[in-house]
């Protein structure tokens, strides 16, 4: 059955989840906080700043006017950075009771270092039907149709069954998962992975560095899940492995870009500047760190990836640091 969708955030990855919805024959509204942009990309049929030559289909519509985006549907979507997340939910609330929330973004909250859900539970209440999209998928290759497989996380089974649906067709494909926790979890620690192989290939390192960086990026986002209620073979799949492979590989992930930059002698700021978009590895980082902390984990690529962005290390004495560390076991 087709449904209405309101799709807050129009950066290139709402943008292209809307595109997807769309196609899919939904009417979606792309909601957006720059008026002059989305009246743009209404009369163009295309957001030209994040996905240019990329036509919207017909039933998709773009606004500025936030009121007008809630009353629209009953499924919410939300494609915002970490760093605005409260504060959309704040006035979503304010404006509205919604019925079911869908979230796709890939962080912590900034302050309190909650997860995410956690942080819906507490502003719209634990009886919200909300699901989590996540894993391995560039919004430029969704958006062009290119087969992309994802994973849709909630506690309640017959809404993710519902959201599936909304986005599944023959070149995307969804699968379900009720471990929240261990999604989020991967979602987010990946990013600082990234920049830590960013980081190595832009001092000239070679793949065999990528890789040990990569594997033991992973037994760092699994043991922190664990700690924190997620089960370990979530890590195995798309939202921990997959994501991560793919974050750490391919120059279309920021969190890389931004790496290779820092690897190339580059200051976060400039970096982050030369990108132009957010880099939520960059606030994951000192996050990350923290919740090792608290948890009381050897998380060592995490240390030395928040210890370069904190001007404390280089990058050269970051890798070496992290190749001369006592030897053990592996698992």
């Amino acid at each position: 059955m087709l449904k209405k969708i309101s799709v807050l955030g129009a950066g290139s990855w709402g943008t292209a989840l809307a595109i997807l919805l769309a196609k899919n024959g939904h009417k979606v509204m792309l909601w957006g906080r720059e008026s002059d942009d989305l009246k743009a990309m209404q009369r163009d049929r295309c957001n030209a700043t994040y996905l240019p030559n990329i036509t919207f289909p017909e039933f998709l519509c773009a606004t500025a006017d936030f009121s007008m985006a809630l009353s629209f549907s009953e499924d919410i979507l939300l494609a915002i950075p970490s760093s605005a997340f409260r504060s959309v939910l704040e006035s979503i609330k304010n404006e509205r009771e919604p019925k079911n929330i869908i979230w796709t973004t890939k962080g912590l909250e900034p302050k309190t270092y909650q997860l995410l859900h956690e942080v819906i539970d507490e502003i719209l209440g634990d009886n919200i039907k909300s699901a989590l999209l996540s894993g391995p998928s560039f919004a430029k290759e969704v958006a062009e149709g290119l087969p992309t497989a994802v994973v849709i996380a909630s506690k309640n089974k017959m809404y993710a069954e519902h959201v599936m649906s909304l986005f599944s067709n023959a070149h995307f494909r969804p699968y379900y998962s009720d471990d929240v926790i261990g999604v989020e979890i991967g979602g987010t620690v990946k990013n600082v992975m990234a920049i830590g192989a960013g980081i190595s290939d832009g001092l000239g390192f070679g793949s065999n560095t990528r890789a040990a960086l990569i594997t033991r990026g992973l037994n760092e986002i699994s043991r922190l899940g664990v700690a924190m209620g997620a089960r370990s073979e979530t890590f195995m799949g798309l939202s921990g492995l997959g994501d991560l492979i793919l974050t750490c590989t391919d120059n279309q992930s920021r969190n890389r870009r931004f790496g290779l930059a820092l690897g190339m002698g580059k200051t976060p700021k400039q970096a982050i500047d030369d990108i132009g978009q957010v880099v939520e590895g960059a606030k994951n980082a000192a996050q990350v760190f923290a919740l090792a902390q608290k948890y009381h984990l050897d998380m060592p690529i995490t240390e030395h990836v928040y210890a370069i962005l904190e001007g404390e290390m280089s990058p050269l004495d970051a890798i070496e640091s992290l190749f001369s560390r006592e030897l053990k076991k592996e698992i």
